[in-house]
Formats: C-alpha cells, structure tokens, sequence
C-alpha cells in the first residue's frame, strides 16, 4: 500500500511539474536600418528603443504567466556579436545552452522615418521548428510609435490565444 501511494505521488508530481509553463528565451532585437537618415546620422535613437522594446516583450510574457522567463546574460554578449537572423541556428544553440524551450528573435526593419517593420519569431528549441511569426508595420519613428507597435503584437499575435495554430 505504501509503494503505491508514493507511486501515486511521484504520478502526481511528474504531472504537476509538466503542466509548468515551457521555458522562454527572449534575445535582444537587431536592427536593419537602410534608411537615409540612418546613413548620416547613426542609429542610436533607435538602438535605445531596440532595447526598451526588448525589455517590454519580456516583462508582458513573463506577466502573462503563459512563460517561464530566462535570464540572456549569460550569453548575451554571444548574441550580440551574431546576426541571429542569418547566423544558421546559433541562436538556438545559446537558447539550448540556457536550456529554453523556446526562444524568440526579433529584427526592426527601418527603411526611413515613416516605414519601418517590426518582427518576432518564436521558435521551438528542440525542433529547430518556427512556431509563429508576428509582423506589424509602423508610421513614426517615436518612442510611443514602437511601444504601441509591440504591445499590438504582444495582445494579438504572441499571446493571441489561437495565433499560429491551424484551423
């Protein structure tokens, strides 16, 4: 009787620890800007914005509860110095070093001061396998413009609850 409740218990717990939420890894955002501006001037403002934009996709998945949140310092510098758009899975393998279960890129895309394309795509770890993609295209380059763009994207792509999934 004993060896069946602790069979029963150690059921329970495997369920249990299963139903946790699948581990996150959000990189930092890239960017391509081909815009004129750009050219001249440098991209800093936009630079600063990459990371607010980062930072705000980690702090409404974590929110959510949908996620289980890993810290990217341990490989951050690793994936800074990558382009983890066109570098031929490396950002799987230090999402795999993080042990994640699904990792997430993103990419601005700025062509001038009034087009500029914001991506995100979520990746299953294991697989290699693209889980979603979510794109939205902004006018303005403003803080409140990238911000608003990616709480779009958070609510009705990412955290969307049918996004992604066949009919």
């Amino acid at each position: 009787m004993r060896a069946l409740l602790l069979i029963a218990s150690l059921l329970l717990m495997s369920s249990v620890a299963s139903a946790e939420p699948p581990k996150l890894v959000v990189f930092d955002f890239e960017l391509i800007d081909t815009s004129l501006p750009g050219e001249f001037y440098g991209s800093k403002p936009e630079l600063v914005r990459l990371d607010r934009i980062s930072e705000q996709l980690r702090q409404e998945l974590a929110q959510s509860g949908k996620f289980r949140m890993l810290d990217i310092a341990p490989v951050r510098d690793a994936a800074r110095h990558a382009n983890l758009q066109a570098c031929g899975g490396c950002d799987l393998k230090l999402a795999g070093q993080l042990g994640a279960d699904l990792e997430i890129t993103g990419v601005v895309q700025k062509v001038s001061n009034l087009i500029i394309n914001l991506n995100i795509y979520l990746r299953d770890v294991h697989t290699g396998n693209m889980v979603t993609v979510a794109s939205a295209d902004m006018r303005g380059n403003t803080d409140e413009s990238w911000t608003r763009t990616m709480s779009y994207l958070i609510r009705n792509r990412i955290l969307a609850p049918n996004y992604g999934k066949p009919e």
